[in-house]
């Protein structure tokens, strides 16, 4: 496995997904956030039903037989395989068992949902605030 330096995720078109309400500077400012955290290795999380974010989840990028897989998560408390797509879907859940809700939420940031788990991921949404 290998760090993920956010490089392959800017890569993918998000085209089909949902789009957060706009909430103005604050928005921009966690997406920034995001985009920073996730090239040192690092991305915003909220495990387990919480309400806040903070950057403690890990992400690393690995070969999967049908492309790339990002193994995201925290030690503690587990991880999850999201498989990169080229449909502009963003990510699927490669673990199958529940399925990954993928919303815009800032300039080049998404949010992964599977379960009671969110992740902020950089990624390349054209612009959509």
């Amino acid at each position: 496995m290998r760090k993920f330096g956010g490089a392959l995720l800017t890569l993918v078109a998000l085209a089909g997904c949902d789009r957060a309400p706009d909430n103005g500077d604050l928005a921009e400012a966690e997406a920034r956030g995001s985009r920073e955290a996730a090239g040192n290795g690092r991305i915003e999380c909220a495990l387990e039903g919480a309400k806040l974010f903070d950057r403690t989840c890990t992400v690393e990028e690995m070969s999967g037989d049908n492309g790339a897989i990002l193994v995201v998560g925290r030690a503690n408390v587990g991880y999850r395989r999201l498989q990169i797509t080229t449909d502009g879907r963003g990510v699927v859940s490669a673990d199958g068992a529940e399925p990954a809700k993928v919303t815009i939420v800032g300039d080049n940031v998404i949010e992964v949902a599977v379960g009671h788990d969110r992740y902020r991921l950089p990624a390349n949404t054209g612009g959509a605030k």
